[in-house]
């Protein structure tokens, strides 16, 4: 029987040359928790757990040494329904959500990855098959480098990414209701309604009625989604805009597991629930969030804000995600693909991800089909 032998958090960190904000702070510094778990027969798995918002990166690399760590050494890594329960039930006073979440995450991560590397199949063919081998990316940015009065700067991005190839990119927004609004009229004007489409993140900014304010004002953008319109833990003011708003309500990102995404559920709160697979709970959750979306109608559509590993895991879990409205041509879910500065991706692996003729392809190398640069790891490696 093939066992873990370790069990490591390797802590990157690297600063932006040019600072960036969201609507809840600046962003200076790039971090990452890469979770490196190692067997007696020389396979190695990697994940990842995701620093979400202006989370350190030190906090769910602790969680996994001091706590996961010595719980799942000398186990079979083959068994990880079994270790995602043992780790959530061991964590279940001071875990559920946030960090520690992550920690389970990223070493249910790299057990898949060891599991598709055992077994020689990619980690989509584990997950029951794919329903599709490519996926098309949306474009994530519109971050802002002053704060507010920066529409006519990010209406020339959007002009950008339309000659990238990108037909649909997702705004940030949450800057104030009216610059958010004055920003979505130039980006509007800047592109071709009839070729682009957009979505809009406000990162849970405002409260019922500024939320509604802006959904109101939005309403003839034809937006794909309204992300995270309301603070995470407000299930009532998401039912609530889903119900008078005519855009699809999205949210997701700070939920976890199938208790959190239960909850999520059975508030009819949103029309696409979008799990992070590097916070929700690895491959294990996301399977169970499957399972219960699909039985609610809900869209799943992955969010996807890591590193290269990140990446890499978010393709795998789209690849098996089923269509949750069957149609001849029933719409697919899309790869988000964060335009904004992250030297852990392109650099961290021996080929990272790209698109080609507007699509990003998924690779059927086993487990998730990735090798990491040491001297990446080395270089940015603060641990």
């Amino acid at each position: 029987m093939m066992k873990i032998t370790s069990i490591h958090a390797h802590i990157l960190s690297s600063p932006l040359e040019t600072p960036f904000a969201f609507s809840q702070g600046w962003v200076s510094t790039r971090s990452a928790t890469l979770i490196e778990v190692t067997t007696d027969t020389g396979l190695t798995g990697w994940g990842e757990a995701f620093c979400q918002g202006l989370e350190t990166p030190q906090i769910a690399a602790t969680a996994i040494e001091s706590c996961f760590a010595p719980m799942l050494i000398g186990r079979n890594p083959l068994s990880t329904e079994k270790h995602w329960f043992d780790m959530y039930n061991r964590s279940r006073d001071f875990g559920r959500k946030g960090a520690v979440m992550a920690a389970i995450s990223g070493i249910d991560i790299a057990l898949w990855d060891i599991a598709g590397q055992a077994y020689k199949q990619p980690v989509w063919q584990l997950l029951g098959g794919a329903h599709r081998r490519q996926v098309e990316p949306y474009a994530t940015g519109f971050y802002r480098i002053k704060g507010q009065g920066e529409a006519e700067r990010l209406a020339e991005e959007a002009q950008m990414h339309a000659q990238n190839g990108f037909r649909y990119m997702k705004v940030k927004l949450g800057f104030g209701v009216r610059d958010d609004i004055c920003v979505m009229k130039a980006i509007q004007k800047a592109i071709d309604p009839a070729k682009i489409t957009l979505m809009v993140d406000s990162n849970h900014a405002y409260g019922r009625s500024e939320a509604l304010y802006l959904g109101q004002a939005l309403a003839d953008m034809h937006l794909r989604w309204y992300e995270e319109p309301v603070a995470p833990e407000d299930y009532e003011g998401y039912a609530d805009l889903r119900r008078r708003l005519p855009m699809a309500i999205a949210g997701g990102e700070n939920e976890h597991s199938l208790y959190g995404f239960n909850a999520l559920f059975e508030g009819a709160c949103v029309d696409i629930a979008q799990p992070d697979i590097g916070s929700c709970g690895g491959f294990t959750a996301a399977r169970h969030i499957t399972a219960l979306a699909q039985a609610k109608g809900v869209e799943i559509n992955p969010h996807v804000w890591g590193s290269a590993v990140a990446q890499a895991a978010s393709l795998h879990l789209i690849a098996a995600l089923p269509n949750t409205h069957h149609s001849l041509f029933a719409r697919q879910p899309i790869l988000e693909y964060d335009q904004s500065s992250h030297p852990f991706r392109r650099e961290l692996t021996r080929h990272p991800i790209q698109m080609q003729d507007g699509f990003v392809h998924i690779n059927d190398a086993p487990g998730l089909g990735i090798e990491i640069r040491k001297d990446t790891l080395a270089h940015y490696r603060i641990n």
